[in-house]
Order: structure tokens, then C-alpha cells, then sequence
């Protein structure tokens, strides 16, 4: 009797309908379950990786990289706790930094071999994967902005040069005159690597300049973040390299390679010498290794800076952060500045690769 009433309890148990909730991804097919408590949220924030050894930087100038990177990590953080999704956070961040002279892009953005300045910006959601990209630009104050509009406000993912701007006013995105990009920091820069190179490939020929450039006159902004709804996203913007050709596009703005998001993985954001980055699909190598070999991020991220970039000859780092909230940084230079949030919230803002 007793074995009897049992059962009955099973079965009455069974047919009780089971609700859980789900929502949508972005891809058909796929629903992704929502958990009754928020994950943990993320930040992680660079402003470019380089030779920045201990002591090539005044106390003055360690001071204002380290305020200005504090800055932009607590900004993009407090927008996570506020509940804005974490691109918002990351264009929050980002703008920071490209409004500030002290980093390769926006207002401190390097110039070209022909004197010019050129923007590339990118960002991705991790949620849909979808994501916006611009490159060549010259008149657009914050390009990470606009590359967030190419991804929200049109069916494209790259938009480039005199359309991207065209577009840009369409979406009443700010736009400046050229000149807002002089910095006499970046000229005088540009002017010393003139006058190097030529004497260099009078001695040693352009194949060993060229590899000097590339190694020392690098640098981007980016971020990754992991936000309330335990959706992950990244972003990155840049000046380029100093001294390039016209038209030159690194790895900035093509998504896998500088920039990638996906829930499932995580978010990556990189920095350095853009053409290996390209050749290597490093942001997208990073988020392959967890999903196909069970990486955990911070060794996915080992696996290609230390060891893949490394052996292919590039230079850089990247930031990263997974989907439960653990972060990844890894770089092969002698420095990269970064920051982020720790588990008490507190900010952490580094830059030597021994600190």
C-alpha cells in the first residue's frame, strides 16, 4: 500500500508542468536559459601594449596613465552596476580614453607617413553576435560610436573612409575638423621616425626598418565586458601605426582578429602589431580554444600571445573575460596598460609586465 501511494505522488509529481524561462539569442534555434541570480559582473579595460619598460615613463607621466586608466575602468564599471548592458559600459570607457591625448586613438591618435591621421574602431556583442566596424576614418571624434551605430543603425558590419563619415552625419554622430587630432607629442614622434628610418635604410635596408617600426610605434584602447545579464561584449578602438602607409587597415577593425564576443566564450580585446594579429585570428583563436578544447581563458589567451604570436613573429596582448566573469590577460611586450575591476570591486590598474 505504502509502495502504492508512493507512486502516485511520483506521478502527480510529473505531470505538474515545469516552467523555466528562456529567451531568445540572436540565433535561430537556440535559447539560452535565464539563471534566477545575476552573474557576477566583469570589466577589464587596455590602452595598448609596447616597449613601456620600467622607467621610460617620468613619475609625471606614470601618474596621468594610471589616473586616466582608473578613470575609464571605474566609468565602465559603474554603468554595469547602474544595470546598462555592457556595451554600454565599453563605449562609456572607450570614449574616455580617445577623448584623452595619452593613448593611440581619437584625440591621441599617431600619424600616417603622409601626415594624416586615420581612426579604426570596433565592437561586438556576444549575445547575437552581431557587431559594427569602421576604418580610415579622419573627422569622427569618437569612433567606437560610430562603429556601434554601423552594427545597431544598419545591415552592415564594415563601413570605411568618406562613407563611413557620411554616415557618421546621418546618425548625427560628432564629427571635427582634422586638425582636433594634432597632438605636437605625435608630430614631433612622427618627425623623429622620418628622420630614423631614412637613415636606417640608408644602412641596414627597408626590410629591418620596417620590422623596427612595426615593433615600436603600436598601440590601441579596448575593453571587454561582462554585464548583469550575463551577456558578454568587447570593443577597440585605435590610431593605427605610426609612420604607415595610407590606407593601411590593421587588425583593429576586423572582427576574430582584433575584436571578437561570443556568450558562449568570451569576449577579447587586442593590441599590438596588427598585420599577425590579422594573419592569426587571434580574438577569435582565444574564444576557439575554449569552446573546442575547454580552455580555461586565461590559459586560451596564453596559448596564442605566448606561444602562437610569439612563434609567428608579432607583438601585443590581449584582455579577455569569460562568461562566468574569470579574465584573461596576457601580453608578449615589454608592457601593456590595464586595468580592471577585482572581486571586491576595487580597481587595478597596471602597465609594466613585472609590477
Amino acid at each position: 500500500m505504502k509502495r502504492f501511494a508512493s507512486l502516485l505522488v511520483v506521478i502527480a509529481l510529473l505531470a505538474v508542468p515545469i516552467v523555466v524561462t528562456a529567451q531568445k539569442t540572436g540565433r535561430p534555434g537556440v535559447l539560452q536559459l535565464q539563471s534566477p541570480q545575476n552573474p557576477r559582473l566583469g570589466f577589464v579595460i587596455h590602452g595598448g601594449a609596447g616597449v613601456i619598460t620600467r622607467g621610460s615613463l617620468t613619475p609625471e607621466q606614470e601618474k596621468e596613465y594610471r589616473a586616466k586608466l582608473e578613470e575609464a575602468v571605474l566609468a565602465g564599471y559603474k554603468a554595469l552596476k547602474e544595470g546598462k548592458s555592457g556595451l554600454d559600459a565599453i563605449e562609456i570607457a572607450i570614449r574616455i580614453m580617445e577623448d584623452s591625448p595619452l593613448f593611440n586613438a581619437g584625440k591621441g591618435a599617431v600619424f600616417t607617413a603622409d601626415g594624416k591621421n586615420e581612426l579604426d574602431a570596433s565592437i561586438m556583442d556576444g549575445k547575437s553576435l552581431n557587431a559594427g566596424a569602421v576604418a580610415g576614418l579622419h573627422r569622427v571624434k569618437n569612433p567606437i560610436t560610430l562603429a556601434r551605430a554601423v552594427m545597431e543603425k544598419s545591415p552592415h558590419v564594415m563601413m570605411i573612409g568618406e562613407g563611413a563619415e557620411k554616415f557618421a552625419e546621418e546618425q548625427k554622430i560628432e564629427l571635427v575638423d582634422p586638425k582636433y587630432f594634432f597632438t605636437q607629442r605625435r608630430w614631433d614622434s612622427l618627425q623623429r621616425i622620418i628622420k630614423e628610418e631614412q637613415d636606417k635604410a640608408k644602412k641596414e635596408g627597408s626590410a629591418s626598418v620596417t620590422r623596427e617600426l612595426a615593433e615600436n610605434r603600436f598601440g590601441t584602447v579596448g575593453a571587454v565586458a561582462l554585464d548583469k545579464d550575463g551577456n558578454l561584449a568587447s570593443g577597440t578602438s585605435t590610431g593605427g601605426m605610426t609612420y604607415k602607409k595610407y590606407g593601411r587597415v590593421g587588425d583593429v577593425p576586423v572582427i576574430g582578429a582584433g575584436t571578437y564576443a561570443d556568450n558562449a566564450t568570451c569576449a577579447v580585446s587586442a593590441t599590438g602589431w596588427g598585420e599577425f594579429f590579422i594573419r592569426l585570428t587571434v580574438a577569435r583563436d582565444i574564444a576557439s580554444l575554449m569552446e573546442y578544447r575547454a580552455l580555461p581563458v586565461q590559459q586560451a589567451a596564453d596559448t596564442v600571445i605566448q606561444q602562437k604570436l610569439q612563434k609567428a613573429g608579432g607583438d601585443g596582448g590581449v584582455i579577455a573575460i569569460d562568461k562566468f566573469g574569470n579574465i584573461g590577460i596576457s601580453f608578449n611586450s615589454e608592457g601593456m596598460y590595464r586595468a580592471y575591476i577585482d572581486k571586491e570591486g576595487k580597481p587595478v590598474v597596471e602597465i609594466y609586465k613585472q609590477q
